[in-house]
C-alpha cells in the first residue's frame, strides 16, 4: 500500500481504527476474533492503528496489545489520554500532567510495548491550559516513552498554542463527505504548520457506505442509535451515500465506501483515514480504497454533489469541541 506522512512517522495511507473492537457498536465481537482482524490487517499491509483508553475503556488498548506484540516493530500505534474514571466510569475531562504521566503508564502496560508512537489528548480539557499538556507530553517524549504528539478535535487556536510548546504531529477530527467542519479552518492550520491529519469516521459511522438508511435498526449498545433525532440520523442526510452510489450519473464504479475513502485521499498528501470494521471483506474493501484514482472532473462532482445536501443536527454525542 502506499505509504503517507504524520509529521517524521511514515505509515500506510489508510490506517485502522480499532474502536469498534471493544465500543460503541454494539455487542463486541470474541477477543479472538479480534485479535484475528488485527492481524488480517497486517497481513494486508496496514502499519497505523488507532486506539484509545477510552475504548472499552481499557479493553481496547489490551486487545491491541496482544493483537499487534508479534509486530510491534513493524506497525505505527497511536492512543489517547484525557479522561478520568471511577473505575471503568468515565466521569469527565482530565489533562492534569499528573493525570496524563499515569495514564500513558496504564496505555504502555496495556499495549505491552515500551513506548506509544502518537499520543493525542482525545478532548481538550477546559480546565488545564494546553501549554501545560503540551510540555507534559515533551517530559515523556524525552524519556522515550512517547515518540509524537497528537490532538483530538482541537480548535486551530489550541493547535498553533501546543504547537508552540512541543510540535504537533497529528490532528484528528470526525471528516469525512457529510462531516465537513474541519475544512474551514482545522486544514489549513494543518497544511501552515506542517501537521498530518487524521480523519475519524471516514466513512460517518456508516452511513456513507451505502447500506444504512434511515429505517436501519441498530443493535444495543449501539451509538447511532443514540444520534440526535434530527435529518442526520433519520432523513435526507442518508442521500448521502447517493452521492458516492455507481448509480449516480458518472463514470466511477467502486463501491460507496471506496469513493467516499479515496475523496479524503484526494484531499491532501497528508491526510491518513483510519475507517474501522469487524468484517474481513469491509477491511479489505477500504483498503482497495487506496487505489482509486479520482479524476479532477470525479473529485469535483463529488464535493459539489456534498456542498449541496444540507446537513442538519448534532453530529452525535460526546464529540463537541473544547477549546
Amino acid at each position: 500500500m502506499q505509504t503517507r506522512t504524520l509529521g517524521p512517522l511514515e505509515i500506510t495511507a489508510i490506517g485502522y481504527g480499532c474502536m469498534g473492537l471493544s465500543a460503541n457498536y454494539g455487542q463486541t465481537p470474541e477477543r479472538d476474533a479480534s485479535i484475528a482482524m488485527l492481524r488480517a490487517a497486517v497481513d494486508r499491509g496496514v502499519t497505523f492503528f488507532d486506539t484509545a483508553e477510552a475504548y472499552g475503556p481499557f479493553s481496547n488498548e489490551d486487545v491491541v496489545g496482544e493483537g499487534l506484540a508479534p509486530v510491534r516493530d513493524q506497525v505505527v500505534i497511536a492512543t489517547k489520554f484525557g479522561f478520568s474514571y471511577d473505575g471503568t466510569t468515565r466521569t469527565g475531562l482530565d489533562s492534569r500532567p499528573e493525570h496524563l504521566t499515569q495514564a500513558v503508564e496504564g496505555s504502555l502496560r496495556r499495549l505491552r510495548t515500551d513506548h506509544i508512537d502518537l499520543l493525542y489528548q482525545h478532548r481538550v480539557d477546559p480546565q488545564v491550559p494546553i501549554e501545560d499538556v503540551a510540555a507534559a507530553v515533551k517530559n515523556l517524549i524525552e524519556a522515550g516513552k512517547v515518540l509524537q504528539f497528537g490532538l483530538s478535535e482541537a480548535s486551530a487556536d489550541t493547535i498553533r498554542r501546543a504547537h508552540t510548546v512541543q510540535p504537533v504531529a497529528a490532528v484528528q477530527s470526525e471528516y469525512s463527505l457529510w462531516a465537513r467542519d474541519p475544512e474551514s479552518e482545522i486544514l489549513p492550520v494543518c497544511e501552515e504548520l506542517g501537521i498530518g491529519f487524521v480523519p475519524w469516521s471516514p466513512l460517518g459511522q456508516g452511513f456513507l457506505t451505502g447500506r444504512v438508511s434511515a429505517d436501519t435498526a441498530f443493535g444495543q449498545g449501539d451509538i447511532r442509535d443514540r444520534f440526535p433525532a434530527s435529518p442526520r440520523r433519520t432523513g435526507r442526510p442518508t442521500s448521502h451515500s447517493s452521492i458516492c452510489s455507481p448509480e449516480s450519473p458518472s463514470s466511477i464504479t467502486p463501491p460507496p465506501a471506496q469513493i467516499a475513502i479515496a475523496w479524503l485521499l484526494a484531499q491532501e498528501p497528508w491526510i491518513v483515514p483510519i475507517p474501522g470494521t469487524r468484517k474481513l471483506a469491509r477491511l479489505e474493501e477500504n483498503l482497495a480504497a487506496a487505489d482509486v484514482e479520482l479524476s479532477d472532473e470525479d473529485f469535483r462532482e463529488i464535493t459539489n454533489a456534498a456542498s449541496q445536501i444540507s446537513i442538519q443536527g448534532a453530529r452525535g454525542s460526546g464529540h463537541e469541541t473544547y477549546g
